[in-house]
């Protein structure tokens, strides 16, 4: 028995040696701001105190549309879009919580109602009585609550592989996120990550690999060690899973583009139809040999699609004539 505790004590410093020296620390946030917070970025502060990194671009009395970013991204995800569309529409996107250069939340709060609240909390702060509201992955799962939520503030809604819908994938995904869930493993990794990890994973989500390019990689790592965002993952994915029920879902009478990419290795296509199967007012864009991040991998037909709904969901409608 004292030669096992013996191993175990030499093994547990070991160890503890190992994440000192393996241990990387978080980055710099003035570096970080410098590097990533240039024009038009803005640091705003909500009703609640919490400090936002976001850009609004376009015409501020164009139609607004906002979007939110998965599990783990930022804002710079929705660069195609952006450039697609703030000619004619007022686009606004920001860091969320424990994201970004955002950051940790003010009140340690990464719940889904809290991630809800700050949408509601930016459309206030930026004056939108209503607006387009869209998101992928997680930011499509809240999206959804919001649209469960705030229907009255919603003049569209857009699902891009959102997350919400009862049904995951089995076994493969991403490498991050398998381990992050992980209570043992996911404290110690955290600390130590390295950058190949956040590769690898980012290559997992897609199919079109051409998109993960070195400054994609270093932007996902960087953020990754931005000062709290670390301690924000844990809490997130040592929370219960949470979906929808196709009741809740069916009382959504906001208009919806449901879009997905087929190979979707994270959320699988099953999902979107799911999603139209209860939506009362469902469009669906599919993407064949696309996976997690349409937005990215088909840029530009991503785009074009949401274009042609947009304008159609946003025309004037005619007015009644009056009986004689």
């Amino acid at each position: 028995m004292k030669k096992l505790v013996k191993i175990l004590g030499v093994i547990a410093a070991l160890l503890a040696i190992a994440f000192l020296f393996l241990r990387v620390p978080d980055t710099d946030p003035a570096e970080m701001r410098a590097k990533y917070a240039t024009a038009p970025s803005q640091f705003v502060t909500l009703a609640n105190g919490q400090e936002v990194h976001l850009r609004d671009e376009g015409p501020k009395d164009a139609p607004a549309i906002v979007l939110l970013h998965g599990s783990n991204a930022d804002l710079s995800t929705w660069q195609p879009w952006t450039e697609t569309l703030r000619g004619d529409y007022r686009v606004i996107r920001f860091d969320q919580i424990g994201h970004g250069l955002t950051g940790a939340a003010k009140d340690k709060d990464y719940s889904p109602d809290s991630f809800v609240e700050s949408v509601d909390q930016v459309a206030d702060k930026l004056g939108l009585e209503q607006f387009v509201l869209a998101g992928n992955s997680m930011g499509g799962a809240i999206a959804m609550a919001y649209a469960m939520k705030h229907p009255e503030r919603l003049s569209g809604l857009v699902l891009v592989d959102a997350g919400g819908a009862p049904i995951r994938r089995e076994g493969g995904g991403n490498l991050a996120f398998t381990l992050a869930r992980n209570p043992v493993l996911g404290p110690v990794l955290s600390q130590m990550l390295p950058r190949s990890i956040i590769e690898k994973s980012l290559k997992q989500s897609v199919s079109v690999q051409s998109i993960v390019t070195p400054q994609m990689v270093d932007r996902y790592y960087d953020m990754a060690r931005y000062p709290g965002n670390r301690a924000a993952t844990r809490a997130r994915f040592s929370m219960p899973y949470r979906t929808f029920t196709a009741e809740d879902v069916a009382k959504v009478q906001v208009p919806t583009l449901v879009m997905w990419g087929e190979e979707d290795a994270l959320i699988p296509y099953e999902a979107a139809n799911w999603y139209m199967q209860y939506l009362p007012q469902g469009t669906l864009a599919n993407y064949r040999g696309v996976g997690h991040l349409p937005q990215e991998e088909a840029a530009e037909r991503s785009a074009a699609d949401l274009r042609k709904w947009l304008a159609a969901i946003l025309a004037p409608q005619p007015e009644a004539r009056a009986v004689e």
